[in-house]
């Protein structure tokens, strides 16, 4: 069987999608009615999409309730209000969101049950800064460190101790209800606490590391954020709290069955799949030389595996800005790989989000080839030029190799596909 390096790639990244789609995610995880109430709040940018599942598959009771998504991911439900908010840079309205959010739990006794739905992109969606912290202070340490290098832990770390609703605070606010938390996993690890900075989930770093962090990556804050931090009045709710002893948390997707969903497609095309990891951190352009290095010993010495195969991880590299390009960490991990393997023949490769969006931009991600630099030198574009600019984006759109999916409605992360073929194939 021909393979067509492109058409597979595609339909891998797909169902790495579509295995984490709210469809098939959420329903097995629904619980019985209570004899009270059922409260259904949530962030992220699958909130919404899960909310709507939910309503399809709820004949339990009625329901309300709230969720928070970003702009774009709407979907109609019939019982459960649906919010829009800006990602991930957030807005007045993302706190406006968090302020409804907060007001739907208030006064709930413990024969009610709240459903909360939570995914990747509710810490930008639920910006509450805490007391004497302004919006505009929290967009500003927001911006710098996503610019930073900060890893996801490290950046939510410090969102938690500055905030009104995070860490925890969202579920003592819940009390004496019970809390089942429904979890989509975009961080590496699958760390409750990380994923949209743990609202409805207990926090066991403290502000001392909050601080620790801003020091490492030398990250201004403003003075009303270093006093909360440093008087330790920014401290987040810990495990042994008893207003978070009626929390139930459940994963319902995550990168690592995205990747073996993926893995079966390959696996059908008669591809090997290799899975290196569902939670590969660090620097993205370093991540791609790894993965170009791994990619050239199957082609020249069959090792770890044999061609055809795929190389498949998750995770969530990091970019730190030093141009003036447009970003993307799936972009630049791709552009630097396509850059390592100099032209390799026969080894493709396809980068993206699982969420559609490829750091601000409504692109997923990116194909590359063994034409990738050739066909860049001819149009006068310098790849070495492209990754210092960090402008992987500008670079794909000029070779129309951009992945574009529009929204998933759904995020597991990201998802990196290094197909290796033989000369037979």
């Amino acid at each position: 069987m021909k393979i067509e390096p492109q058409d597979l790639l595609s339909k891998m990244f797909q169902a790495a999608v579509n295995a984490a789609q709210p469809e098939h995610c959420i329903p097995p995880y629904l619980p019985d009615a209570p004899k009270g109430r059922t409260i259904v709040i949530g962030a992220g940018k699958a909130s919404a999409a899960m909310a709507q599942a939910l309503e399809r598959h709820w004949d339990k009771g009625p329901i309300s309730g709230v969720v928070v998504t970003r702009y774009g991911y709407n979907v109609p439900c019939d019982h459960i209000k649906i919010l829009e908010a800006s990602h991930p840079v957030p807005d007045q309205a993302g706190e406006d969101a968090a302020r409804e959010i907060l007001r739907t739990v208030s006064g709930l006794n413990e024969d009610d049950l709240v459903i909360c739905l939570i995914s990747g992109g509710g810490s930008s969606l639920l910006p509450l800064a805490a007391e004497g912290i302004t919006l505009a202070d929290k967009q500003a340490i927001n911006k710098a460190l996503l610019k930073s290098g900060a890893s996801i832990g490290e950046m939510n770390t410090v969102r938690r101790h500055l905030s009104a609703i995070k860490g925890g605070r969202l579920a003592a606010a819940c009390a004496p209800a019970r809390v089942l938390n429904l979890l989509i996993s975009d961080v590496p690890g699958d760390k409750p606490m990380d994923i949209a900075s743990g609202p409805t989930v207990a926090d066991p770093t403290t502000c001392e590391q909050a601080l620790e962090i801003i020091t490492r990556y030398g990250i201004d804050i403003p003075a009303a954020a270093r006093a909360l931090l440093e008087s330790g009045d920014g401290e987040t709710i810990k495990p042994d709290d008893p207003r978070l002893a009626h929390v139930t948390t459940h994963l319902v997707a995550t990168p690592q069955l995205a990747l073996l969903a993926a893995a079966r497609v390959a696996e059908a095309r008669g591809v090997r799949p290799v899975l290196l990891g569902d939670s590969i951190e660090g620097e993205a352009r370093d991540v791609g030389k790894v993965m170009a290095g791994i990619a050239l010993s199957v082609a020249q010495h069959e090792q770890p595996a044999q061609a055809p195969c795929v190389l498949l991880s998750g995770g969530e590299t990091t970019v730190t800005l030093r141009g003036q390009g447009r970003g993307g960490r799936n972009v630049e991990f791709l552009l630097s790989t396509a850059i390592a393997l100099n032209g390799a023949p026969g080894i493709y490769g396809l980068a993206g989000d699982t969420d559609g969006v490829d750091g601000q931009e409504e692109i997923a991600g990116a194909f590359c080839g063994p034409d990738t630099l050739e066909r860049a030198w001819q149009q006068g574009i310098r790849p070495r030029a492209s990754l210092d600019n960090n402008d992987g984006h500008g670079f794909f759109e000029a070779l129309d190799d951009a992945l574009v999916t529009g929204p998933t409605l759904t995020n597991v992360n990201d998802f990196r596909a290094i197909l290796v073929l033989s000369p037979s194939d």
